[in-house]
């Protein structure tokens, strides 16, 4: 464990943070306010957690809150830390590290993304299965140990993933599942880079996910991710994305991503 996971731990257990961990949950854009739901909970700002992030995007309050949530043990990380804010693709390593050390039994990631599907439009939900990464990028990458040979096969854990599908199914909810394409942002892709993305069997396109897949699995992690569609991507179906286009359908769309959450958590098999 690094030093900076071990100082975070020790600040949480000063809080009353105990392991272990149901779950955890990466809040994205426009979603921090998921987590109002939480009952006794601790709030601690990433400034005060070494090898947090610091970030610097609107609608990511950057905050850990842990509590309890639907009978469980939950952490929500309100905001996260992308490759495009300092060029660093490990900037949630520290986090998901201590989450680790936590001995959180399931990570789940929200993201807003932009669609490359007719039947998938601003406000809907996919379930990732899988995600495409050409950025030439990796956080592993500088990594010293034969633990950065980490298996990708089944990086979206098949359980979790099945869990997500029961809960939508008892609410009623769509939650078709999709490819997950990574983009370094922070400027949206061309329409060019789309053609391509679909062409390569991409069926959303965002900004984030990946690299943090990447870095729990390392650990040891499972990982189950949601993405929020906030637009048709750049040159679809008339998409021109922008980030406040963004902020706003993933404020409308939050109440759906939250249902979804509150349904995973109650049902959630913690082995």
């Amino acid at each position: 464990m690094t030093s900076a996971a071990k100082e975070s731990l020790a600040i949480l257990r000063a809080h009353g943070v105990e392991a272990p961990l149901d779950a955890a949950i990466v809040l994205g854009t426009g979603l921090s306010d998921l987590a109002a739901r939480m009952s006794e909970p601790v709030v601690i700002s990433y400034a005060d957690l070494p090898g947090f992030p610091r970030p610097t995007v609107s609608g990511h309050a950057g905050r850990l809150v842990i509590g309890r949530h639907s009978g469980r043990r939950v952490a929500f990380l309100q905001g996260r830390g992308h490759y495009y804010e300092d060029g660093d693709p490990r900037a949630m390593a520290g986090a998901i590290e201590t989450l680790a050390a936590l001995g959180c039994g399931a990570l789940v990631l929200t993201a807003a993304a932009g669609s490359l599907r007719s039947d998938l439009g601003p406000g809907d939900l996919m379930l990732i299965a899988d995600h495409i990464n050409l950025n030439g990028r990796n956080p592993l990458i500088g990594v010293h140990s034969d633990d950065r040979f980490v298996n990708m096969i089944d990086a979206y854990d098949p359980g979790l993933r099945a869990q997500l599908r029961a809960a939508a199914l008892r609410l009623g909810l769509p939650l078709p599942e999709g490819v997950y394409m990574w983009f370094s942002g922070p400027s949206f892709e061309t329409p060019a880079e789309v053609r391509m993305a679909g062409l390569l069997g991409a069926d959303a396109v965002g900004m984030s996910v990946a690299p943090e897949v990447i870095l729990a699995r390392r650990l040891g992690l499972r990982v189950g991710a949601v993405s929020l569609i906030t637009n048709h991507a750049a040159g679809y179906a008339g998409g021109a994305p922008t980030h406040d286009q963004t902020k706003a359908i993933a404020a409308t769309g939050a109440n759906a991503l939250a249902s979804l959450l509150d349904a995973f958590l109650e049902g959630i098999d913690t082995p």
